[in-house]
């Protein structure tokens, strides 16, 4: 049976997974939604959705310094136990995002941190790209919406595709952590610096 796309979306939505896991969970149950849930709560995964409220009092400051020394970047990332903090494989998904950051350049930890008048000034310059191409203004409006999205993808950490794994975003890599580790992790925040630039 073909996995649609639409499949995949309703499974993410119901679950909160990442792509990949929700395509194989998917063909293992030869396109059920509701046995593909059960194979991935199985495996730990759906339970990462009900983890996210967990509060996340320990953690560990990450950092990376490009080859050269002239980008570096500073990451907290929390979790809510010293165990987890300790754990190698929690290190090296803090070492892998403050690397993405380094090479992707965000300006916010997501979509909610853009400030109101960056927003509306991006909505703006989309309006005006459009206003002689005579399309209804409902139809603009759909394209502003759609562009913001794109934009949010560009700017925002959580949003971006994954530079070692372009099929997902980095709020779903740490999703499928929140799986692996059984406790919520968070990226509380993070500063990227370039030589020369303010």
């Amino acid at each position: 049976m073909d996995i649609t796309a639409e499949m995949v979306k309703e499974l993410r939505q119901r679950t909160g997974i990442g792509v990949m896991e929700c395509k194989k969970a998917l063909k293992e149950s030869k396109g059920d939604i509701e046995k593909a849930i059960v194979i991935l709560r199985k495996k730990g995964y759906a339970r990462a959705k009900d983890k996210m409220s967990r509060d996340t009092a320990e953690g560990i400051v990450g950092s990376y310094i490009h080859l050269n020394g002239k980008i570096g970047v500073l990451i907290e990332f929390n979790c809510e136990s010293d165990f987890v903090s300790r754990n190698d494989e929690f290190k090296e998904l803090v070492k892998n995002i403050a690397i993405h950051i380094a090479a992707s350049a965000p300006e916010y930890l997501s979509s909610e941190d853009i400030p109101l008048e960056v927003l509306e000034e991006e909505k703006e310059i989309i309006r005006e790209q459009f206003k002689d191409s005579k399309k209804p203004p409902e139809i603009i409006e759909k394209i502003v919406q759609g562009k913001i999205g794109k934009f949010n993808e560009e700017v925002c950490l959580l949003d971006q595709p994954y530079i070692k794994d372009d099929k997902i975003s980095i709020k779903e890599l740490v999703t499928s952590h929140v799986a692996k580790f059984g406790e919520n992790i968070r990226i509380k925040k993070f500063a990227r610096f370039e030589l020369g630039k303010p």
